[in-house]
């Protein structure tokens, strides 16, 4: 993968083992060559990952609302900062621009991007890996949930196998080259009783 867009906080948390897998996934990109495409901010999660990939002239180009960049957190140090109207028109950019996706912890704007991903490959719109990175078991309510809509008739169980799962950078990087999009025989999901 050439490019990779990564859905992460602008906030760190209270956790520093979150900080620290910022820094390992903004190495491992680093010494990979894979390109950074991310949200564009300065702080939290996204300013350790940004600044980790930067400090080895790694690249990164950031994709941030005209709103966030009033707001005073657009990152500074990113050459290739691309400034749009929306949160929504943000999603699309990011999407035209890479190979995969990898979310990290972080807040609402984090899982609204994680699902949106998902939607798009249960569409079949695209056909992308979508990786999470369950550090500390940070997503596993989120999975629990997951696990709950297809044993209730809201997801297929193949649309379960869109997010490639690891709490190990190195496996879920692996993982995510090896991806295979499942067979999508109908894009829609009826449930018979």
């Amino acid at each position: 993968m050439n490019r990779i867009v990564v859905f992460c906080g602008s906030s760190l948390g209270f956790n520093p083992v979150y900080k620290e897998a910022a820094k390992e996934l903004g190495n491992y990109f680093a010494k990979n060559n894979i390109g950074l495409v991310y949200g564009g901010g300065k702080i939290g999660m996204m300013g350790i990952l940004s600044d980790t990939i930067l400090e080895q002239n790694g690249e990164v180009i950031g994709v941030i609302p005209k709103l966030l960049v009033k707001e005073e957190v657009v990152h500074s140090g990113v050459e290739e900062m691309i400034v749009c109207k929306k949160m929504s028109e943000r999603k699309v950019i990011m999407s035209k621009l890479v190979d995969g996706y990898i979310t990290l912890p972080g807040g609402f704007g984090t899982l609204d991007e994680l699902f949106e991903a998902l939607t798009l490959g249960q569409l079949h719109i695209e056909q992308k890996p979508i990786g999470l990175l369950n550090v500390n078991g940070f997503f596993d309510a989120i999975l629990l949930q997951i696990d709950k809509m297809v044993e209730e008739g809201y997801v297929k169980a193949e649309n379960k196998k869109l997010l490639i799962v690891e709490n190990s950078v190195d496996k879920l990087l692996e993982k995510m080259d090896k991806y295979k999009a499942p067979k999508i025989t109908h894009v829609i999901h009826k449930v018979v009783r």
